[in-house]
């Protein structure tokens, strides 16, 4: 399988700053707008095909994002698809001007705002770029309001006007079926989904990513990261877990996480957990040994010794609120090696930084909103890419945060932001954290380090639930759905995806039914 593609997640000012870099490097911008242009065109060719035949109707802003509207126009017209631009009369930039003079001299039609549009059936969105923040004002709101009712499919350029590609706030009033964007994904993109149709990122001449801005998880680069399995391989090769948690009538909670280690290819797992839990479990997931704990105040030495056994541990799942369990998480945390890695999710996020921070062990920590208030309490970012990174920032030194939501964030003290945006409402359920914790901590012990295994986990889950909602209804998908999809998604990654210049992406949006 070939190198997967860097796909970074930017917002407008480091977006602008590739573009920057990328001219500054010798790349003309009418060269970057012709390639950008060219690329939609492609797009906008396979995803419509013959429907074409019936026209597509450009709109056009002053700006760089409508000299990109302007290239389109030509290249389609050039292809024989009846072709109309509406634009702004107001000035423009160099670059969208000379390709409004080109667009007009290859015999694009134009139309004025206020007239009457031809029945297309595709429109383009090329109004605002990256760069728009806040609500479209003047004539700008004024066109893509009558582009938004117009009836036709939308297709936007790099985002539907009215979309702040920053911070996802939207004021409308486009919703787009299709979005191409260019090098890499948006921050806005990914958290208001709903308003950009599906996703497709484009190849367009730009240099390499800076290392630091944020990178998206994508099928290549997760086949990537699996780790090869071996002819004379044992199960104590495929890694052992150790599951802390689960008191009395919460057993469930650990069975998930349990499962999901299985589902992701443990060679032997153990459940710490409290008695009438042990007996639960016996019966239900023969596949998993069980011990007997008292979940605190103390470790006792059967624990201990399953912590020295284990090759990873999840600590939380099910494991109750009470006092108790300050002083046992920390325990646990202090009682693993400097070498053995732990997940702490759920209930031992409740515990309080001391206790999660106790020990030398490497840590992930997988709060969902809420959770991360508790766990960060001074943590105050306006947006959640700041708040992971400060909060990794601010715990030991082996840390990595997994912030779960729209999108999924995960960052490490080191520095390293990755984004997933996979899965769907269907892990809007109880249980589905537990299977992500049990996944997280499979990767652990086959040897991933921590930042790239919290990755793994999380994209794995989400193509999981896309994988079982194919299959049935959002709305009925169940935790057990989700590892039942699991070994379909392992033969997907096993299949080297085809490559389709200048697309490196496609992102389907999320099934909501």
């Amino acid at each position: 399988m070939g190198r997967s593609p860097a796909i970074p997640v930017l917002d407008a000012a480091q977006a602008a700053e590739w573009d920057r870099q990328s001219i500054a490097a010798g790349v003309p911008s009418r060269v970057l707008m012709e390639s950008a242009g060219r690329a939609v065109t492609h797009v906008i060719g396979r995803e419509f095909g013959s429907a074409l035949s019936h026209g597509i109707l450009v709109a056009a802003g002053h700006g760089n994002n409508g000299g990109d509207g302007w290239v389109i126009a030509r290249s389609m017209q050039a292809l024989g698809v009846p072709t109309w631009v509406v634009d702004i009369d107001r000035e423009r930039s160099p670059d969208c001007e000379a390709n409004r003079a080109l667009a007009i001299a290859s015999s694009v039609q134009q139309v004025t705002p206020d007239g009457e549009w031809p029945r297309t059936a595709v429109t383009v969105d090329a109004l605002l770029g990256t760069g728009a923040g806040g609500a479209p004002r003047g004539a700008v709101r004024v066109l893509a309001e009558r582009l938004a009712n117009h009836g036709a499919s939308i297709v936007a350029v790099d985002g539907p006007t009215g979309l702040d590609l920053s911070t996802g706030e939207s004021h409308g009033p486009v919703h787009a079926h299709l979005t191409v964007t260019f090098g890499g994904l948006r921050r806005g993109h990914l958290m208001a989904r709903e308003w950009c149709g599906r996703l497709v990122v484009v190849e367009m001449g730009f240099g390499g990513p800076q290392a630091g801005w944020p990178a998206f998880v994508h099928d290549r680069w997760a086949a990537e990261q699996l780790p090869a399995f071996r002819t004379a391989m044992h199960k104590g090769d495929r890694g052992r877990v150790l599951i802390v948690g689960g008191q009395n009538g919460m057993a469930g909670a650990v069975r998930h996480a349990a499962r999901g280690a299985l589902a992701a290819g443990a060679g032997l797992v153990r459940i710490a957990t409290q008695e009438d839990s042990v007996a639960a479990l016996q019966e239900s997931l023969p596949d998993a040994m069980t011990l007997k704990t008292t979940l605190g105040p103390d470790v006792e030495p059967a624990l201990a010794e399953a912590l020295s056994w284990a090759d990873a541990v999840v600590v939380g799942p099910g494991l109750g609120r009470e006092p108790a369990r300050v002083g046992f998480v920390q325990q646990v945390l202090e009682s693993a090696s400097d070498t053995t890695p732990v997940v702490i999710d759920a209930d031992a996020l409740h515990v309080g930084r001391e206790a999660w921070g106790a020990g030398p062990a490497p840590r992930v920590l997988t709060p969902h909103e809420g959770e991360f208030r508790v766990a960060f309490p001074d943590q105050h970012a306006d947006d959640r890419f700041t708040a992971a990174q400060q909060a990794a920032c601010s715990g030991p030194a082996d840390l990595t945060v997994l912030l779960k939501g729209v999108p999924t964030i995960v960052a490490s003290r080191d520095g390293r932001t990755t984004v997933t945006a996979s899965g769907n409402p269907a892990l809007a359920t109880g249980g589905s954290g537990d299977v992500l914790a049990g996944f997280i901590a499979v990767f652990l012990a086959q040897g991933m380090e921590t930042h790239t295994a919290a990755a793994m986990g999380a994209h794995v889950l989400g193509r999981a639930a896309e994988l079982a909602s194919a299959d049935a209804s959002v709305r009925s998908v169940r935790p057990d759905d989700v590892l039942g999809a699991v070994r379909r998604l392992w033969q997907q990654l096993e299949c080297e995806p085809a490559i389709e210049p200048p697309v490196l992406l496609r992102l389907d949006p999320p099934e909501l039914v």
